[in-house]
């Protein structure tokens, strides 16, 4: 027996985006992939890196489903969470949404799914699933891995059952909206000061425009990071650009977000944020550049490069969201 919801199957370029895309549109609310991305305060930066990691990673982003729990609480949406050890319950949880007409959002790791690119362990992925029959699940991913796509239910239990970094326990949810829901727009300036003051106001010097100046610093010994700098700087490259970012580590996004805003929110504060992220997202770029670059060419200089672009990043994106914390006043 087959079990299909009827939805706009629409993929982008994130993951969580396009899952809460999928999800929101059910309930009649259509926003653009950088709306919600800036809704949801999801632009962020972190510099990580410990003993038992390959090599350093650069995320440009906040963790995984805060994005969606920030968007739920702007926008006032109902927003219903469940997780359990149990792989019987997970499914029985998916199961009971979509035979009511529901489609669900699933955490998972994506190296598992069947019609993936590039399989890697990423155990903060998302999706939107809006049916099943008795051999596969019905998905919508980024339109990077094929928007509407199915994989088959072992490889689906596989997926939501493991763990590691950012995994969670056959995590599902569900959004609803209210009936008088909050204009949007009014909501933006509050999501991009509290993004904004996150950014400025970093715990730890890995994170925000700190994390990006030590990066700056960091990036120029990765040479003698890795025994194999042909594979892993050229990996790190394409992580920053075509891993579900949206190119320039998420930057792209959140200008366009700005753009957007800039239409809505008549403010010279917004307009010079959105003149500074155009000018950060090209120096990301230049940075994925250099790195891969660098790991070809095995040539320290371009790491060098790159860590002098990298401190040209923080200070432009200080300075971007300096003027972004002004929304507020």
């Amino acid at each position: 027996m087959t079990t299909v919801i009827d939805i706009d199957a629409r993929g982008a370029r994130h993951c969580e985006t396009t899952a809460l895309g999928v999800l929101l549109r059910h309930q009649g609310l259509d926003l653009s992939e950088p709306m919600l991305f800036g809704l949801g305060s999801g632009l962020s930066f972190i510099y990580w890196d410990s003993k038992n990691m390959g090599f350093p990673f650069l995320g440009g982003r906040v963790k995984p489903f805060e994005l969606t729990r920030n968007l739920a609480t702007g926008l006032g949406l109902e927003l219903v969470v469940r997780e359990t050890a149990s792989p019987r319950r997970a499914w029985e949880n998916v199961v009971a949404s979509i035979d009511a007409g529901h489609p669900v959002g699933l955490q998972l790791d994506s190296y598992y799914l069947d019609y993936f690119g590039s399989p890697v362990h990423f155990g903060g992925h998302v999706v939107a699933m809006y049916g099943y029959d008795d051999r596969d699940a019905y998905l919508v991913d980024t339109d990077q891995q094929g928007g509407a796509v199915s994989t088959s239910l072992t490889s689906l239990a596989q997926a939501r059952a493991a763990r590691g970094p950012m995994a969670a326990k056959h995590r599902s949810f569900n959004l609803t909206a209210p009936q008088n829901l909050p204009s949007p727009q009014g909501q933006i300036i509050p999501a991009i000061t509290a993004c904004a003051e996150a950014f400025l106001n970093p715990p730890i010097a890995n994170l925000g425009h700190r994390g990006i100046e030590k990066a700056g610093k960091l990036v120029r010994t990765w040479l003698q990071r890795t025994d194999s700098p042909q594979r892993d700087l050229p990996q790190a490259a394409l992580l920053m650009e075509k891993a579900g970012t949206g190119g320039a580590l998420f930057r792209n996004l959140y200008r366009d977000f700005l753009a957007e805003s800039a239409e809505l929110v008549d403010s010279r504060h917004m307009r010079t944020g959105h003149r500074l992220y155009t000018e950060a997202a090209t120096l990301w770029t230049e940075t994925a550049a250099l790195i891969a670059k660098a790991g070809e060419s095995g040539d320290v200089e371009d790491l060098v490069r790159a860590g002098t672009v990298l401190g040209d990043l923080s200070r432009v994106e200080r300075e971007a969201m300096q003027a972004l914390s002004c929304l507020g006043e």
